[in-house]
């Protein structure tokens, strides 16, 4: 839970550094993203145990591009700044994200990114894991 609270707090911050040109002295929290499910509805598992480690990563995605097939053994979420991004599991459920869009990310399923869009997609993933963990998994994903 401290670890969800963290991420989010971070999520926060990063986003009243990008709205800048906010028209208001107050200070002003919109909780963008509150959960206990990933994306596709399956309910995320409890923290590992070890050293808690949070990573922040900024993916940048080039338009008409795919990512390799990946997993993620931790928790994560994140936030899409820029452009358009779908996310496919191997189930085929698909997340279609536009600019703004926060999401809860799948944990232990195999998944990747498409980018049909002409611009580049940017998203910033936080990851709530352990020390000398792995964030992702990787795969080449079988035509």
């Amino acid at each position: 839970m401290k670890r969800t609270l963290i991420i989010l707090s971070l999520l926060a911050i990063l986003l009243s550094c990008i709205n800048l040109e906010s028209d208001t002295d107050e200070l002003k929290v919109e909780t963008l993203l509150q959960t206990t499910q990933s994306w596709d509805g399956s309910e995320l598992p409890s923290y590992p145990e070890g050293k808690p480690e949070i990573s922040i990563l900024k993916v940048s995605i080039p338009p008409h591009s795919e990512l390799d097939l990946h997993k993620h053994e931790v928790i994560n979420a994140g936030i899409l700044l820029a452009g358009n991004l779908t996310v496919i599991t191997e189930n085929s459920d698909t997340l279609k994200m536009q600019t703004g869009d926060v999401l809860s990310e799948v944990v232990g399923t195999w998944h990747y990114g498409v980018n049909e869009g002409d611009e580049l997609a940017e998203i910033v993933v936080f990851y709530a894991g352990t020390a000398g963990a792995p964030l992702s998994i990787h795969t080449e994903k079988s035509e």
